[in-house]
């Protein structure tokens, strides 16, 4: 197992596939050996002849001088051009001065930065009791648990044996999940700030705690589903066609998963009985792998992003695709713009698909037109709805924050503060604070309740 596999993350985890540049443009040139044989038969042209060269018809000669315009020539046609001040320039509408470039490199509008990591920060999570601790783990092996108001360090998860790229609360916040990317798992005591279990897997993709008990669930690698009753870590296991499980996420009532796999492949497992309700691949399926997993409130759907391009809905009842959502309408696979996040809005019927190359599409969930496409100036990594409006927030790879109102599709707010991309965000449920991890080693807390807002 190779140490801090940063690249490794950033193309399979983040998204950000990497893609061959294209060959630069060629300039044209005039080649002489076409050009030789004409010129030679100039000579003898005269008055409004028309010659005949080959099959072509020479309608006019232009001599060509022997020399190239020496300086002297050079001066008298410039002698005529009215050259301005250079003081006197009027407006530099359009231009930013030196100055301005480094103000907007250094504008920080982040109300608190952590800065314990020594290494890219991958994942970042808050406790969903209070929303009052955060925990952020990173390519340095270690996660911190940190209160969100000062910045203090409460818990220091160390003992990992590779980048730690998945960090969550229990339900009632009495517990925190650590898990790098080799597939130790480690669950710690907030409270007494103890190691109360540990487990090792193979490769790490996800790992997903259950809404109302202490149930672990992770996804690895060789395509296996585990989970683990804390911390006794009684076990079961799902097992399914050896392609990675890629995403997944436990339905709201507690009873059923929904896990994406490498191949397209959608599973529906039904957690007590360890066998697939549904197995959604082929035709109505994706055509790649899985990127990730969003159910609605009473968990009746499900709408799941791939790398090949489309977002489908999910009916978890009966199992049928019920929609399909794609910017890229027909283009060829290689063409295809890969979904990094998807997500339902909680207090509308609207859903919104992130795509690689930047744009926030939100779709009508009744009627599934398109109503809004939302520009980034760089990939988007991870979005996130607010609970109790339409505001949709976004990280991406340009380092900056976004906040979005999916009704009119206009941007609402953009935080900066970070040097490089921003890899995980959230939002707490007031929507007041949005806390952020990045590639420059930093997490960052910004107040979201600003008064452009």
């Amino acid at each position: 197992m190779r140490k801090h596999r940063t690249q490794d993350f950033l193309q399979f985890n983040i998204g950000t596939r990497l893609v061959a540049p294209a060959e630069p443009r060629r300039t044209a040139k005039a080649e002489h050996s076409s050009f030789a044989e004409p010129l030679s038969n100039m000579d003898n042209t005269e008055g409004n002849a028309v010659e005949l060269h080959g099959d072509e018809e020479i309608i006019e000669v232009i001599e060509l001088n022997d020399t190239e315009p020496g300086p002297d020539d050079l001066a008298d046609d410039l002698g005529d051009v009215d050259f301005e001040d250079p003081g006197n320039t009027g407006d530099d509408e359009g231009w930013e001065t030196e100055d301005e470039m480094e103000a907007e490199a250094e504008q920080d509008d982040s109300d608190l930065t952590f800065s314990k990591h020594s290494g890219s920060v991958f994942c970042v999570s808050l406790d969903p009791a209070t929303n009052s601790m955060a925990v952020t783990g990173g390519e340095d092996d270690k996660a911190f648990v940190w209160r969100v108001s000062d910045g203090e360090v409460l818990l220091e998860c160390t003992g990992h044996k590779d980048s730690v790229t998945c960090a969550v609360f229990s339900h009632d916040s009495s517990l925190v999940a650590t898990a790098d990317m080799s597939g130790l798992i480690k669950v710690w005591k907030v409270e007494n700030k103890e190691e109360i279990w540990s487990f090792e897997v193979g490769d790490l993709e996800w790992l997903e705690w259950h809404p109302c008990a202490p149930v672990l669930l992770a996804g690895t690698d060789d395509g296996n589903v585990w989970m683990w009753k804390i911390p006794s870590g009684e076990c079961k296991t799902f097992q399914s066609a050896a392609c990675q499980a890629t995403t997944g996420k436990i339905l709201p009532d507690g009873k059923r998963a929904v896990v994406g796999y490498e191949d397209g492949t959608v599973r529906v497992w039904d957690l007590k009985q360890g066998n697939a309700i549904h197995v959604i691949k082929g035709q109505d399926g994706h055509q790649g792998a899985l990127t990730s997993l969003a159910c609605n409130k009473d968990g009746t759907l499900v709408l799941t992003g791939s790398v090949d391009g489309h977002a489908k809905l999910i009916n978890t009842a009966t199992g049928k695709v019920i929609g399909s959502f794609s910017v890229n309408g027909d283009k060829d696979e290689e063409e295809t713009n890969s979904v990094e996040s998807v997500g339902f809005c909680k207090t509308l019927p609207l859903i919104a698909v992130a795509y690689l190359e930047g744009t926030l599409a939100i779709y009508d969930l009744s009627t599934h037109v398109l109503r809004h496409r939302c520009q980034h100036e760089a990939g988007i990594v991870h979005l996130q709805w607010e609970e109790s409006s339409s505001v949709v927030s976004t990280c991406c790879l340009d380092g900056k924050l976004r906040l979005w109102d999916a009704r009119s599709g206009n941007l609402v707010s953009e935080f900066r503060g970070h040097t490089a991309e921003i890899l995980d965000f959230t939002v707490n449920r007031e929507a007041s604070v949005a806390v952020t991890a990045s590639g420059d080693s930093q997490a960052k807390v910004f107040c979201l309740q600003r008064p452009d807002r």
